[in-house]
């Protein structure tokens, strides 16, 4: 299966090696996905609608290592090859929602920083996006014209399809001076003065702490601040939509920080800053935007810290009645991820196995029934159907992976029955454990 499609050996290398170091590989993921079919499709959906001009909010909840940040990254991929441009973040105690010294604007910052498309998928695309804007307009111009490149006329064609995209973009809040720059930029662009455009992105990026300053170099007496950078994303996600892309996308991790947040009222600003975000996209407030929050149970369900202590979110997002394992309510704001199976992992084990061999060019050795009884121990420990998780499965993996390779005498079933392994007989479940796995042959 995995042998019938040659993987270039620096993918496999940052996935195994991402893997291992318990953190999502950022590129190579298609190659190792497995399960999620029913989460990807429903986010894919909302995906539709904020390419025809909607625009959507979901919370992804699971525990530390249940494939969240996985989830959110192999949508962060999808997207990109649909024509969006892509910005996430995680937050931190120095990057909020909301904060008094700068920490909402951190996030902003963190966001415009990592802006990706698909051709520069790493990040930092602000520059790259404005730049290809301008050069598709005047293409476009030049084809609807006929005109040659220095014609007057041809100039003052473009100038009218960019004032079109800056007009379109100034009837929103705080556009006026979006457009400004914009057009500030353009010019900058035809007359190569990088100086202009470099302050100009320096703005854009929220780098700006001062409004003299601002008004100083640009002509602007407004900066991004912690109270109003989400609305700068947007006017971000309509400029894009004008400027060729299919829309934006931004995801957010670890929303922990917040629930972690010592200061109960500090915490009570960041969930009001949350709602405003969640009624704007679901009110119809923001167009061509799609957020993705990732969260762990705790920091959503705790009712004196976490996200359902703010009565307006709880009573949004709280699930309903007949929502349960096996049978979630995928259309819901909140999307829960239940574990993988044991069929779902051995899958993913056989991917890794395979990547693994031909990153190291060697025969793979380990067979399905070796990779079933890896699996079936790691599931039979004590409180596996609760607390295990796919982090901790593929970093045992790869383990074993790497010292197969480096000890070609060892087997894998060698390792598993080895004293080092002890915790799989010590913890293994003695009667539960054995008819819960018994009909997990393969």
């Amino acid at each position: 299966m995995m042998n019938e499609t040659k993987i270039p050996r620096r993918i496999s290398q940052a996935v195994l090696n991402s893997l291992k170091g318990g953190v999502v590989p950022r590129i190579g993921l298609p190659y190792i996905t497995v399960g999620r079919k029913h989460e990807i499709e429903a986010l894919l959906h909302d995906v539709d609608i904020i390419a025809e001009g909607g625009a959507s909010f979901r919370f992804i909840v699971g525990r530390y290592g249940s494939g969240k940040s996985f989830l959110i990254q192999t949508i962060r991929n999808y997207v990109m090859d649909r024509g969006f441009i892509v910005a996430d973040a995680d937050l931190s105690p120095e990057r909020r929602l909301q904060g008094t010294k700068g920490q909402g604007l951190a996030t902003y910052r963190e966001l415009i920083g990592n802006l990706s498309t698909k051709t520069k998928p790493e990040g930092g695309a602000l520059t790259l996006v404005l730049d290809r804007w301008i050069s598709s307009v005047q293409t476009a111009a030049a084809q609807e014209t006929g005109l040659a490149p220095g014609d007057p006329a041809l100039t003052k064609a473009v100038d009218q399809k960019i004032c079109a995209v800056t007009s379109g973009v100034s009837e929103l809040v705080h556009g006026f001076e979006f457009a400004k720059l914009l057009s500030r930029y353009y010019h900058a662009y035809l007359s190569d003065d990088e100086e202009t455009k470099r302050k100009v992105v320096r703005w854009f990026r929220g780098e700006y702490s001062l409004k003299r300053e601002a008004r100083e170099d640009l002509g602007v007496s407004v900066i991004i601040t912690d109270d109003d950078w989400y609305e700068y994303i947007k006017l971000f996600a309509a400029f894009f939509r004008m400027a060729g892309y299919a829309g934006m996308m931004i995801m957010i991790d670890e929303l922990v920080n917040l629930f972690k947040i010592p200061n109960a009222v500090t915490r009570q600003y960041n969930y009001e800053k949350l709602l405003a975000m969640y009624n704007d996209a679901l009110q119809g407030k923001a167009q061509y935007l799609g957020i993705l929050m990732g969260s762990t149970p705790q920091a959503l369900e705790d009712k004196r810290r976490g996200i359902y202590s703010y009565e307006a979110l709880r009573s949004r997002l709280a699930e309903g009645k007949f929502s349960r394992p096996g049978a979630r309510d995928l259309l819901a704001p909140v999307i829960r991820l239940d574990p993988l199976t044991p069929e779902e992992m051995l899958v993913l084990c056989e991917k890794l196995s395979s990547m693994h061999a031909g990153l190291y060019g060697y025969e793979r050795r380990a067979g399905t029934e070796a990779l079933a009884e890896f699996i079936k121990l790691e599931y039979g420990r004590i409180g596996a159907d609760q607390n295990i998780t796919p982090r901790e499965v593929i970093r045992d993996f790869i383990e074993l992976l790497d010292l197969m390779y480096q000890n070609p005498d060892m087997s894998m079933s060698d390792l598993l029955r080895s004293d080092e392994f002890t915790y799989t007989k010590s913890e293994a479940v003695s009667d539960t454990s054995d008819s819960q796995y018994a009909e997990f042959t393969l």
